[in-house]
């Protein structure tokens, strides 16, 4: 039987890190290059 996630231990902040990283290594292997300028929108810096 499987055990449901302990809330207390979800921490938000690295929930948000790993979200983002994941999505800056997608559009990585999609791209030949990433300008910073991408870069920066994927990670949210506007």
């Amino acid at each position: 039987m499987i055990e449901p996630l302990d809330d207390r231990l979800r921490d938000q902040d690295a929930l948000d890190e790993i979200e983002m990283t994941s999505n800056l290594m997608i559009a990585a292997s999609e791209s030949q290059a990433l300008s910073q300028a991408e870069i920066d929108e994927i990670l949210g810096l506007g």
